[in-house]
This record gives C-alpha cells, sequence and structure tokens, in this order.
C-alpha cells in the first residue's frame, strides 16, 4: 500500500481544510480546532504501520474530523439549551481589512480563524440557518454542497447508505432555499452604512426606516455581559432599542468592516471589541440583526 502525504508537512497541509470544513460544521472557532486537533491525536495515535497503508491521509483525517462534528453537534445541543440567552455562531473579521484598518493584529499564521475561507457558506445568515438542521442533515449538506464530497464517502462517515444521506442533504437544501435572496455587495453596504449613520445620531426615523417593520435582532451574550436575552422582534423596537444602546455607551465607536466576508459592524470602546453585529439585508431594508457580545466569541477581533 502507498504511504502518499503521510510526511509531517503532508498531513501538517491538512490543516487549512480541516478547519473550514470543522468551522461550518460547528459555528465555532474554538470548538473546530479542538475537534482537528482530536483528529490529529488520533491520526499519531495510530501504528506507523496503519498510518502507512492509509493512501489518503487528507481524506482520512476529513472523516475523522467529520465524524467527531457530528458527535459534538448532537452534545451542543444540550449545551445550548443551557446557554443564558440566544446562542450565534462566532463572528469572523476579514484579516486583510481588520488587520490593518481596524487596529487588532492578527494573532498569527497559526490562528484557526485566519485559516478559514470567507465566503457565502461561512455568511452569518447562512450559519444561522444551518444551526436549525439536524446534526446528520448538516454535516450531509456541509459536505456534499460546500465541499463537493460524494455521498458514497459521507454516507461512511454518517453510518447510513448514499440514498439517505442524499436525501439529507436534500431536507437541508430546502431549509436554506427559503431563505432570501441575499442583497448585493453594494447594497448591503450602503444599508449598513446608513444604519451606522442613523445610530450614531440616535435617529429612531430613520432607522425605523432602514429596518422591516418585521425585523428580528437577536443577541448573544453568553451571560457574560448584559444584553437582551430574547430577540427583539418589530422595526420599530429595534430602533428605539438601538437608540438606547447608544444613549448608555458614551464613547461608544462604530466602524464599518467585514463580518464572515460580508458588510457589518464593529463597536469598540478604547480599542477593545465589545460587539460585532452582522445584518441580512433585503430590498433595501434589514431583515435581521445578530449581534454577538460573548467576550469569548471576540477573541479572533481582540488586538
Amino acid at each position: 500500500m502507498g504511504n502518499v502525504g503521510t510526511g509531517t508537512d503532508g498531513i501538517a497541509g491538512e490543516r487549512h481544510q480541516l478547519i473550514n470544513v470543522a468551522y461550518r460544521l460547528l459555528g465555532s472557532v474554538t470548538e473546530a480546532e479542538d475537534a482537528v486537533q482530536d483528529a490529529y491525536a488520533r491520526w499519531y495515535g495510530l501504528p506507523r504501520s496503519r498510518r502507512e497503508e492509509i493512501l489518503s491521509p487528507g481524506a482520512w483525517l476529513t472523516t475523522v474530523t467529520s465524524r467527531i462534528c457530528l458527535d459534538r453537534l448532537g452534545s451542543a445541543r444540550a449545551r445550548r439549551e443551557r446557554y443564558v440567552g440566544a446562542w450565534l455562531p462566532e463572528p469572523l473579521p476579514d484579516r486583510t481589512e481588520w488587520g490593518h484598518e481596524g487596529g487588532a493584529v492578527p494573532t498569527g499564521p497559526s490562528d484557526p480563524a485566519d485559516q478559514i475561507v470567507l465566503d457565502e457558506s461561512v455568511a452569518m445568515a447562512f450559519l444561522v440557518v444551518l444551526e436549525s438542521m439536524t446534526p446528520a442533515e448538516r454535516v450531509a449538506f456541509v459536505l456534499h454542497d460546500v465541499f463537493r464530497y460524494p455521498f458514497a464517502e459521507i454516507a461512511e462517515i454518517l453510518g447510513r447508505t448514499p440514498a439517505a444521506s442524499k436525501q439529507l442533504a436534500a431536507s437541508a437544501r430546502r431549509r436554506v432555499s427559503v431563505a432570501r435572496t441575499p442583497a448585493t455587495p453594494t447594497g448591503r453596504a450602503d444599508t449598513v452604512r446608513r444604519v451606522k449613520e442613523a445610530w450614531e445620531h440616535k435617529d429612531i426615523a430613520a432607522l425605523v426606516g432602514l429596518l422591516d417593520p418585521a425585523a428580528v435582532m437577536t443577541a448573544d451574550g453568553g451571560g457574560m455581559v448584559g444584553t437582551v436575552l430574547r430577540p427583539v422582534e418589530g422595526g420599530a423596537r429595534i430602533a428605539q432599542y438601538m437608540v438606547a444602546i447608544a444613549d448608555k455607551a458614551p464613547g461608544l465607536e462604530l466602524l464599518e468592516r467585514s463580518v464572515n466576508g460580508v458588510p457589518g459592524l464593529v463597536a469598540q470602546r478604547d480599542g477593545v471589541v465589545m460587539t460585532v453585529a452582522s445584518f441580512d439585508v433585503s430590498g433595501g431594508r434589514v431583515t435581521r440583526i445578530w449581534a454577538v457580545r460573548n467576550p469569548e466569541k471576540l477573541r479572533p477581533w481582540a488586538r
């Protein structure tokens, strides 16, 4: 049997792909890193003779990482039921933008967040939809529709038939299809910029005009910082809440920055990031706001 890629460099080179898979499956940089570390530990725990029999270490590591994520998705539901308030995926900065313009300094090439490719499959709206799926649906959909793995390989990971795995992906795809078509990058950026300006001027009327009447704002403080524990529904109520926050937070600076690859806002005070906000926009109006305030989820944004 061959031993293609079994060298240290070859195995280490798989880390980038594994982190990308695990983050999309788990929605957490920290949990993704833990899953990948666990997969590598299992690889190095194999006898050398067994490792040399594996023709594609990358495929083996992807399979093991996906199985670990599948197990953790099952237990995550129980943990999130005990979570204080709403649970949101961890937001990611664009290092080419945030590292140079935002004042934050990248922690280095080994930082898991730096290895995640920012595309439509990590947009907050997309990750939130993934959260609504069963663990098996999420694994089948992400591996097939995002990373183009064949159903024969996915079936092995899920312990199901290829046909059943295909059905899981189809079910997940229907969940995704009900989401609105995202705004164009230019349109989204313009709307977010106008929200920022209205927020800074504490202009409730302008905010109401920019928010869909049925808009929903969800905040994640994890019980570590003050925030609403339940979603705020309705454009008028959200506008009033945003202005109230501005009144209570003097010295808060708003920055237009990419969040998970799309235009968003970052609120910081004295150079410390306090909140990272993502937006879903349709027809020039904001339909959803996801505000992450849990400090543990803002580590990639730290100096």
